[in-house]
């Protein structure tokens, strides 16, 4: 069996990773709060995650992995725009608006992660439903001395748990000298945390023991991975800027809750996202959404393959060259296949991925280093014109391993083939007239026929190259077949 190495950011150490059960290997990741559209950032670690989740499977089995995502369902932004809708006249009650919100944009963030190519996760919690598991947690670190109520909040005793700081690396004393924490007159301590909180009439509530309210954040993550992954799981997942506070504050009232249990045992965080070599953000204008990008014609396996440049544990850059170089290795993927119908529509149940493309995944998810090798098979296939002269078991293999090897990452590259080619039918009439059109108007001198169906091919979306050696008709980022109907 392949071993998986992993950098635990609990250790700062790349380990062997060991599942508790070779069996049913779990993993949490925190999801999104979803008042809004994913934006590009959001996206890094659906598809760094999603990653290591087929991995996962394929070393261990797909059915012995259960990965968990949530959507935070509970949050003031989100009632900011349920209560915004209700004063611009929106019938329901605020529940029902605060409901409506987060569906759609649950709705809106499975479309744009689909496109992506990520698998969902086998369960996706909202915190809404699990507000019951919240509430008996919080309970019982109170009976345990590591919880405390005051003025209708409880809140985490940050001392009484000892080895809280280990996570980040950093002390309580170097925390509260360096960190911009609320210091409400109820608290004992600066660093203590909410684990629950009081709601006013209009925000949304449950009842508890300390009265109407809602939950902290932390508690949410804390209390859905227990109820679906139990007091002790794998791999715990997330961006650098969980690290702290959310993730430590986890750490901290999963292991006082269950003493008996380790909780996630390898912490992974992928670094953050910058645009063109500055940080996102909206003063700048560089802060854009994953739907802006699919909405300005930048295919979903474009971004993911631009995410897979560049080391999960290393800074990302999207620039908009890296993305032109996802797209054109995608184009070469496809073109090198969309000729093959024996290894295009061929099965794929004999064959397992490259070797060095899993082993380079093995390496702490080294995805540039598997890229590359998908790109070597990718040229093997192209340079090998006399593939029928070849042993039919090497060729048919190599040509199969590459189509695995590439979907291992998360790229359905006989999908993308497939595609390439029904394009590549519908534009070869219209490339034999354009040429015919060319060659009348060299002798006439009239060009208008050339234009008109030139300006309508790039209207559609057809990059038109002509050469002395004849007229080229490719799909770009932005083909629509549909627009071709009316030049037939």
């Amino acid at each position: 069996m392949v071993t998986i190495r992993l950098t635990n950011s609990k250790t700062r150490k790349k380990e062997d990773f060991v599942p508790i059960n070779d069996q049913n290997v779990r993993m949490y990741v925190c999801g999104p709060t979803v008042y809004d559209r994913a934006h590009l950032g959001n996206a890094r670690p659906v598809i760094v995650f999603d990653v290591l989740n087929r991995l996962l499977r394929h070393v261990y089995g797909a059915n012995h992995v259960t990965y968990v995502r949530n959507f935070t369902d509970v949050d003031d932004k989100i009632n900011a725009e349920a209560l915004r809708r209700q004063k611009a006249g929106s019938p329901g009650t605020l529940e029902e608006l605060i409901f409506e919100r987060t569906n759609e944009t649950i709705a809106q963030y499975h479309a744009d992660m689909d496109t992506l190519g990520a698998m969902r996760p086998d369960h996706e919690p909202r915190a809404t439903e699990w507000i019951g598991a919240m509430v008996a947690m919080t309970a019982d670190l109170i009976a345990k001395g590591h919880a405390y109520a005051a003025a209708g909040h409880v809140l985490f005793r940050v001392r009484s748990y000892a080895d809280y700081g280990k996570l980040s690396g950093r002390s309580i004393d170097d925390m509260i000298a360096g960190a911009r924490v609320e210091v409400a007159p109820f608290k004992e301590d600066p660093m203590d945390f909410v684990l629950w909180k009081p709601s006013t009439d209009r925000e949304p509530g449950w009842d508890s023991p300390w009265g109407r309210g809602r939950p902290g954040w932390h508690i949410e993550c804390s209390a859905m991975a227990h109820e679906l992954l139990g007091e002790s799981f794998d791999i715990h997942g997330g961006g650098l800027d969980l690290q702290f506070p959310h993730h430590e504050n986890e750490i901290a009232q999963s292991a006082c809750a269950h003493p008996h249990g380790s909780f996630a045992r390898y912490w992974l965080h992928n670094e953050m996202l910058q645009v063109e070599g500055k940080k996102m953000s909206k003063s700048l204008g560089n802060f854009f959404t994953v739907r802006d990008l699919l909405d300005q014609g930048v295919p979903g396996e474009v971004i993911r393959f631009v995410f897979l440049m560049t080391h999960y544990r290393s800074p990302m850059d999207w620039t908009a060259e890296k993305a032109r170089q996802a797209e054109d290795e995608l184009s070469f993927w496809a073109n090198t296949l969309q000729s093959r119908p024996d290894v295009l529509d061929g099965p794929l149940a004999s064959t397992t991925p490259d070797s060095e493309v899993v082993n380079a995944l093995a390496d702490d998810l080294n995805t540039s280093l598997a890229l590359a090798r998908v790109k070597n098979l990718a040229r093997f296939i192209d340079n090998s014109p006399d593939y029928l002269k070849l042993p039919e078991v090497a060729q048919s293999q190599a040509d199969l391993r590459f189509i695995v090897s590439a979907e291992l990452l998360g790229f359905p590259v006989r999908k993308l083939a497939a595609m390439k080619r029904h394009q590549g039918m519908s534009l070869a009439g219209l490339q034999r007239r354009l040429a015919e059109f060319r060659t009348a108007a060299v002798t006439s001198k009239d060009y208008s026929a050339v234009d008109a169906l030139k300006s309508a091919l790039i209207a559609a979306g057809v990059e038109v190259r002509m050469s002395k050696s004849g007229v080229e008709l490719v799909p770009g980022p932005n083909f629509d077949s549909a627009k071709l109907e009316a030049l037939k």
